[in-house]
């Protein structure tokens, strides 16, 4: 009977920036000496690592690809020079076919497009690849074979889809090369591996987060690792990237679907697990042509690591849904602020809900001491918005002031006669004018506060509330807000920790405090309809017709649909936002601001868009 062959994986799901191919691949030699002093005999990386991700039309020059190759060539070069030539990398990076021609095809590709041995691919354009680098040398480069289309990625857009699936043989173990959504596709490179005959597949990743999204993270691997008949191991980049935030998330998984490890979400983190591998189980091994790809072997060792008293994996527990967006929206402020220089930021604070949980996740992500609140009471705000907004920033122990704003309304209206919804605007305007002041003269960036029911029914104002460089909870529906808050103060109170978010700016009734008396139920449908409408709408992309089989109110949906439509305008000058539901406004979701489609109720013929 053969002894099982062994091997110690190590997963570094690293924060990278994008560009930054030098910091990058410190990163690189860091935590592959990490893995290194943990006895590791392969470390894999996130996809792109080098270059981060997404690196969008940077992908497109030449001269950062061919930076990037360079990288990656001084990198194994730099690997062996400090001592860890041993140790197998497994790293994402950018590559780029030679040459001029086609640029790459806004599908999927089919059998159609492939040549064995990738002979003739398209001409002169950008690759998202990954090598394995071993004793100083690039040992096999790997690239994405499927190109994710939808949503938040442009693939299509960018590169060239591969056709070989490289297997290197490291320590007697087969080892396949994979990118992030060839897991996604059935009969795809895992399938072509278990065909093949490997022991491992590994899969660089950068997986942005959605809500739940982890849930369908292991039944997915699950099912790859019994197409492929191996081990794999799915290593998830973690950190924010403008709108995006990755999780991390890293897992391993046998062939049998038993989850090996599982590493935290939201932090930098190496996940190390001991495989040992039955050579019986695996069948014949092959190479050449198989299904639409083809398969290239690669030699590094033969010989097996010497036997090793093997430890056992750790398994993270998965965040509750409320925590698991917190830190998302935490992580995804801080690198936007941190990884673009800027030290500090400022916001306005009404003593409402929006606001106080700005203000509490600024806190969180940056520190108290770089945080600025500013009151700016008009004559239509309530003694309670002064106080409450005080009461948060104290418990919060952020800086804060107050800027009464009533003259300067006064003069604008000496000047020009406004009325109504005119006259409410430029009380925002003139806010969101002195909070730029401020943000200009300190260098604070300006936080907008407007959450994601507000923004996809137009119901803030564009300079006004709506002004700022980054919008937090630009993602998170109103009745979320809530449950965000409530959340957060359970959690101080379970430490022993003061309350962040006062209990009168959850409970009082919403409003804009723009006109007297003024709540937001005088103008919208309660959240709870709206948020449960704009689900189905914006991030599910119903119908009229599906959204009435649903069960939800006729006329509340036409209010809102008008609502929406006719507000596009107004998103496409939002900041950017941190991503958290199944579909953003922003790059996720793109429809044309002029536009005269409109969903219409069973029977009704609408006309034109006012």
């Amino acid at each position: 009977m053969t002894a099982p062959v062994q091997l110690r994986v190590a997963l570094a799901q690293v924060d990278t920036r994008v560009g930054d191919l030098a910091g990058n691949a410190d990163l690189v030699v860091d935590w592959t000496r990490r893995a290194a002093e943990d006895a590791a005999h392969l470390v894999v990386f996130p996809e792109m690592t080098l270059t981060g991700y997404p690196a969008e039309d940077l992908v497109l020059r030449e001269s950062f690809a061919r930076a990037s190759e360079q990288a990656l060539v001084d990198l194994a070069g730099r690997l062996a020079a400090d001592g860890l030539g041993g140790t197998a990398v497994v790293v994402g990076y950018l590559a780029h076919t030679e040459g001029s021609g086609p640029a790459p095809v806004d599908r999927a590709p089919t059998d159609a497009d492939d040549v064995p041995g990738d002979a003739n691919p398209r001409r002169g354009a950008p690759r998202n690849a990954a090598a394995l680098l071993h004793g100083g040398a690039v040992v096999a480069r790997y690239y994405k074979r499927h190109l994710p289309n939808y949503g938040v990625f442009d693939e299509a857009r960018y590169f060239v889809p591969g056709t070989e699936l490289p297997v290197v043989r490291l320590h007697g173990v087969d080892v396949a090369l994979t990118i992030c959504e060839d897991l996604w596709v059935e009969g795809g490179p895992c399938g072509v591996a278990g065909q093949a005959g490997v022991d491992l597949v590994v899969s660089p990743n950068a997986s942005p987060y959605e809500r739940a999204k982890d849930d369908l993270r292991l039944p997915l691997v699950q099912r790859r690792a019994a197409e492929a008949g191996a081990t794999i191991v799915y290593c998830n980049q973690v950190g924010g990237q403008d709108e995006l935030v990755f999780d991390g998330d890293s897992l391993a998984v046998s062939p049998s679907g038993e989850l090996l490890a599982r590493a935290p979400q939201f932090v930098e983190h190496l996940l190390t697990v001991d495989l040992a591998i039955d050579p019986a189980t695996v069948p014949e091994r092959r190479e050449g042509r198989i299904g639409p790809m083809t398969v290239t072997r690669h030699l590094v060792s033969d010989s097996p690591v010497a036997p090793f008293e093997p430890c056992p994996g750790t398994v993270v527990e998965p965040l509750s849904d409320c925590e698991e967006v917190w830190r998302a929206l935490v992580l995804g402020l801080r690198d936007f602020i941190d990884k673009n220089g800027m030290p500090s930021v400022v916001l306005g604070m009404s003593g409402g809900i929006d606001s106080a949980l700005v203000a509490a996740l600024a806190v969180d992500a940056l520190g108290a001491h770089r945080v600025v609140g500013v009151g700016l009471p008009s004559k239509y705000s309530s003694e309670h918005s002064l106080s409450d907004a005080e009461d948060s920033a104290k418990r919060l122990g952020m800086h804060y002031s107050v800027v009464p704003i009533a003259p300067i309304v006064e003069a604008f209206a000496g000047s020009v006669e406004l009325s109504g919804v005119a006259a409410e605007n430029l009380q925002a305007r003139v806010r969101g004018t002195l909070l730029m002041g401020l943000s200009n003269q300190h260098g604070h960036l300006l936080l907008a506060t407007s959450n994601k029911s507000e923004v996809a029914v137009g119901y803030s104002t564009l300079y006004g509330d709506a002004a700022g460089g980054f919008a937090p909870i630009k993602d998170v529906l109103k009745t979320l807000v809530w449950d965000l808050a409530r959340w957060r103060n359970a959690h101080a109170r379970d430490r022993g920790e003061v309350e962040p978010i006062p209990q009168n700016s959850i409970d009082k009734p919403p409003s804009a405090e723009l006109a007297p008396g003024q709540q937001d139920s005088d103008s919208l449908p309660s959240y709870s309809e709206l948020d449960a409408v704009i689900t189905d709408y914006v991030d599910r992309d119903l119908g009229m017709a599906e959204l009435l089989e649903r069960g939800h109110d006729p006329e509340v949906v036409a209010r809102v649909l008008r609502l929406v439509d006719t507000a596009e305008f107004k998103r496409r000058q939002s900041a950017p936002g941190t991503k958290i539901s199944l579909k953003a406004f922003g790059r996720d979701r793109r429809l044309p601001v002029t536009n005269r489609w409109r969903e219409s109720l069973p029977s009704v013929r609408e006309g034109a868009a006012g």
